[in-house]
């Protein structure tokens, strides 16, 4: 893996995300930020963030990218494969813990999966 310097506004959107328990879209990520950035620049540190697995992309069903913090601690531990849900009243997304169990015909092979169920939250309902 290549060593990637460490910039003030890396750092800027780590802690906006990491703050969230909940995926946030490059928008929300901007209006989150205590400093100024290139909208380009935040697009690339969220698909680096991806590349290196301290972000995960989800594509909800409105089209949009939305980004959560890769969470594995003690308290919560969200499985690789898992659902998201995204609710039509608050607009949030946020990851399920429940684990996505699949079977795919012989020799297909798998490499990424999007899950995203639509609804109303627990917060909303």
């Amino acid at each position: 893996m290549i060593k990637r310097r460490n910039t003030a506004t890396q750092e800027a959107v780590l802690s906006v995300l990491s703050s969230k328990r909940r995926a946030m879209s490059q928008d929300a990520v901007v209006k989150q930020m205590d400093i100024n950035a290139d909208r380009a620049t935040i697009y690339r540190i969220l698909n680096r963030f991806c590349e290196d697995n301290i972000v995960h992309k989800i594509v909800a069903d409105d089209g949009k990218q939305y980004f959560a913090v890769c969470m594995k601690c003690d308290e919560i531990t969200v499985p690789e494969n898992h659902f998201h849900f995204r609710c039509t009243i608050c607009e949030t997304i946020e990851c399920l813990t429940s684990l996505v169990e699949f079977s795919v015909p012989e020799k297909y092979i798998v490499k990424q999966m999007n899950c995203v169920l639509v609804g109303i939250c627990k917060d909303c309902s």
